[in-house]
């Protein structure tokens, strides 16, 4: 494939504010307008009739849509539902699974915060306990990662929901390790890779996890409400949606295909995606956004004069930088201020320190992390 290239060459392939510096990819992603445009082919033809549309066409194209996500993912298309986020894919698998008062949930202690309020729901409501393997940060460390999390494995855990890369600290686990590890002493896992596909390489079949959420509106640069369910094909039983409709007990795809009347428009122009991604490079496309990423982190800490999450290791597609002379505390009035001030970079909190997250995609280049830092000093410098 001939390179093609990227950054502000190709930046007009969205809709993005010219004026505004785009540094958080991670948590939304930006729809291309190739994609946006599939999509709205999808509601015409829905639309022109939808009783024809959701009766006739909609079963094989969503199914079809699933097949061509799942080859991908290193899946099979019949192990593979669509969910509106990897969130929802989280709730369908804890709240299908039968705990018992005394079982223990094991998350991490940068566990997702919508899936962390999950897992306490589940556990309210079931007499189970959540659990907390502690993630070292920053400069984590695989072994010491992978440690932590046996430490934590007792004869009562009953589930590990373990990310793939975390959304506050943008650490890339070493998910196969971790996997293995879970397994060997009884315990299935369920993943939340909301960051993971698009961002680094996927083969769910060889991951071999139980279970697998993952989002397709950030790094695959998907329509926003396209995510999946991934599970392997003896967890399927017993495994439902937060949504029940008429698919009930019909089997792992005919429950989560239809849960209710919706715009299935995002699902089915992961296709579209799918081949955008492709376009922009595939594999070659991630290893350029990972590269980007590390070197804005050194750049925006350089210029901060203050570090990085990682120190020398890159962290896939998003950075860390310890802002200087902030606190928790100002967080919150802090981002609102960088957001006024023409950047949507995020900020999270570990322990009494305050970090920004950057991520670098397909529109980024270094220049933008050069006005970023620009910004972050005038808005907080200490």
């Amino acid at each position: 494939m001939a390179s093609v290239a990227l950054g502000k060459a190709i930046r007009h392939e969205w809709r993005l504010d010219p004026d505004y510096v785009t540094v958080n990819h991670g948590s939304f992603g930006a729809t291309p307008l190739a994609v946006l445009a599939a999509q709205d082919e999808w509601r015409r033809a829905m639309e022109a009739q939808p009783s024809r549309f959701m009766r006739s066409v909609l079963p094989d194209a969503l199914r079809d849509a699933a097949a061509g996500l799942a080859r991908f993912l290193g899946a099979e298309g019949e192990d593979l539902a669509f969910v509106p986020n990897a969130t929802a894919g989280c709730n369908a698998v804890l709240r299908s699974i039968r705990f018992r008062p005394g079982d223990e949930i094991l998350a991490l202690s940068h566990v997702y915060g919508a899936v962390g309020n999950t897992i306490r729901y589940v556990a309210s409501r079931t007499g189970a306990v959540m659990v907390e393997a502690a993630l070292p940060f920053p400069r984590p460390d695989d072994d010491a990662i992978l440690a932590g999390i046996q430490a934590a494995l007792t004869p009562r855990t009953r589930l590990a929901v373990i990310d793939h890369i975390t959304s506050s600290s943008a650490v890339v686990l070493p998910l196969a390790r971790i996997v293995a590890a879970c397994h060997a002493a009884g315990v299935p896992v369920l993943v939340d890779g909301a960051h993971g596909p698009g961002q680094v390489e996927l083969d769910l079949a060889a991951l071999n996890a139980d279970w697998y959420a993952g989002n397709c509106h950030k790094w695959l640069a998907a329509a926003k409400g396209c995510a999946f369910l991934w599970a392997r094909r003896d967890r399927q039983h017993d495994l439902h949606p937060s949504v029940i409709s008429h698919g009930y007990n019909q089997g792992f795809a005919a429950e989560f295909d239809w849960t209710g009347t919706w715009d299935p428009s995002a699902y089915l122009s992961v296709t579209a995606a799918l081949e955008f991604h492709a376009r922009l490079g595939g594999l070659a496309l991630r290893a350029r956004n990972a590269a980007l990423a590390f070197a804005a982190g050194n750049l925006v800490a350089s210029r901060l004069g203050s570090e990085t999450g990682t120190g020398n290791a890159p962290s896939a597609a998003m950075a860390m930088v310890r802002l200087p002379g902030a606190a928790p505390a100002d967080a919150t009035a802090l981002r609102d201020r960088l957001l006024a001030a023409g950047t949507d970079v995020p900020l999270h909190c570990h322990g009494e320190e305050v970090w920004l997250r950057l991520s670098a995609y397909a529109y980024n280049e270094i220049d933008d992390y050069a006005r970023l830092a620009d910004i972050v000093h005038s808005v907080a410098a200490p």
